[in-house]
């Protein structure tokens, strides 16, 4: 798992990363404001987990071989993913699923209040039309 907190030019932003057995899940949280250390412990401890729960869509991934990496290279690695900005693809493109899949749900459920207004409208309209029939 892996939270990424960055500032997206208007609002501090939060990304979680979760990979299990080569499925990639990912959630964006937004901030705010620049949060502080205790904030992102409550959004650890109490949030994260509600918003990673939410999640359906998932992406494959490759599986990384794990070797023993020599330790001033992993320092460099931790160096180098410290100063890079963003997330990487593959959570975008989880995020970006989870987004359409939204974005559907919500379609269908406003057609569908749509279609219930339109029906309700209607019937309205023949009530009141018989009302005006009903003395002659």
């Amino acid at each position: 798992m892996k939270l990424t907190v960055y500032h997206d030019g208007q609002y501090w932003v939060g990304v979680v990363e979760q990979e299990d057995q080569g499925k990639l899940k990912a959630a964006r949280y937004i901030f705010g404001r620049e949060p502080k250390d205790e904030e992102i412990l409550h959004f650890i401890r109490e949030e994260m987990w509600r918003l990673l729960r939410g999640l359906s869509q998932e992406v494959a991934v490759k599986l990384s071989d794990t070797k023993k990496v020599n330790p001033k290279r992993l320092a460099r690695q931790a160096a180098y993913e410290l100063s890079k900005n963003g997330v990487s693809t593959h959570a975008q493109k989880a995020m970006n699923l989870e987004y359409e899949k939204n974005k559907r749900e919500k379609q269908t459920c406003s057609n569908q209040q749509r279609e219930a207004m339109k029906a309700r409208v209607r019937e309205l309209k023949e009530k009141k039309a018989k009302e005006k029939h009903r003395g002659h």
